[in-house]
């Protein structure tokens, strides 16, 4: 396949992980409630523009906060209907959320980089096709769960960086940038 063009829709699937990605990054903590949930400006925008673009759209998200005890899984069910509530308002959708609340040293499969929510998402929506599939993160581990499953990948970093074009196909400074990218290589 050629990973330098998009056709719209035509079976086309958007993964998306969440922190740092939809939502602000808390350095060194977890978003562990709905008050401290907020989204990055332009990312509900984004996702609106997404919608139109992609047949499903879905979210894969590492939340060991729950392994930690530090939040519940009501907790983070609470703050996922919060970010649902506010895409929905502006037009968007996300068809799907998936997560891991292991911790990393537990070495699960279904963590990031590994490819079980993928995996998950295939069984539930059995219409993906990981090389018509696109992964937005903003993390390394990111980049290896859409390499491992053939997916196309734009990296969200702030910093401009030399990546791995076999890892990474583009960057992004945000989730408003990455659509722009993909924008322009949608045929």
């Amino acid at each position: 396949m050629d990973k330098t063009k998009i056709a719209k829709g035509a079976g086309w699937t958007l993964f998306l992980d969440r922190d740092g990605v939809i939502n602000t990054r808390l350095i060194d903590d977890y978003v562990k409630s709905i008050d401290e949930f907020e989204f990055i400006e332009g990312s509900v925008e984004a996702i609106a523009q997404f919608t139109h673009w992609f047949d499903t759209i879905v979210v894969v998200t590492n939340q060991q906060g729950i392994g930690k005890d530090l939040m519940s899984e009501e907790d983070l069910s609470d703050i996922h209907a919060v970010m649902l509530e506010g895409i929905e308002k502006e037009g968007g959708r996300i068809d799907a959320i998936y997560h891991c609340p292991m911790l990393k040293h537990e070495k699960s499969n279904c963590r990031k980089p590994n490819p079980a929510m993928g995996y998950q998402a295939k069984a539930d929506f059995p219409e993906i096709d990981f090389t018509r599939s696109v992964m937005i993160g903003d993390s390394i581990s990111d980049m290896e769960f859409g390499a491992a499953l053939g997916m196309i990948n734009v990296f969200i970093t702030p910093e401009p960086l030399k990546f791995d074009q076999n890892l990474t196909q583009w960057q992004a400074i945000s989730l408003v940038s990455a659509a722009s990218i993909l924008q322009e290589k949608m045929t």
